[in-house]
This record gives structure tokens, C-alpha cells and sequence, in this order.
């Protein structure tokens, strides 16, 4: 099922994370490799995707950050 545009989510594919579509790619696997100093380009060789592809696992990672309840203390 389709998520995102781009990125899917199906249980047999990857324990259900989210990849994009069409691929056994997941976005936490594009993130790590860019937040580990590799460049758009070297991801998307090494993983067979394209800079679109690239492009859209960190807009669905900005997606989730920016939906995601702030973290708060519950009250003592």
C-alpha cells in the first residue's frame, strides 16, 4: 500500500518498513547512507535508484518529523 507518493508499506516486504515503491529499498536504509556522509549520487548508484528515489525517502522522512507528536513529560 502506498503511504506516500513513492514510498510503500507491505508487511511481507522488509517486516512492513517503508521503502519506495516498486523497490526492496528501504527509506531508513537512503537516510542512513546520506546522514553517514554519502553523497545523493553514490546512494542512488549503489542502491540502483535514481535521484528521484533518493529525493523522496528524505521528503517522507521530513514528512514523518514534522507529523510526529512533540515529546513531552506526562505530568508527576
Amino acid at each position: 500500500m502506498e503511504v506516500f507518493p513513492g514510498i510503500s508499506m507491505d508487511p511481507d516486504v522488509r517486516f512492513g518498513k517503508p521503502c519506495l515503491t516498486g523497490t526492496r529499498i528501504d527509506v531508513a536504509t537512503v537516510v542512513g547512507a546520506l546522514t553517514a556522509g554519502e553523497t545523493a549520487e553514490t546512494v542512488a548508484a549503489e542502491y540502483s535508484l535514481s535521484i528521484a528515489q533518493v529525493q523522496t525517502a528524505l521528503a517522507y522522512a521530513a514528512h514523518v518529523a514534522a507529523h510526529q507528536p512533540p515529546a513531552v513529560r506526562q505530568a508527576s
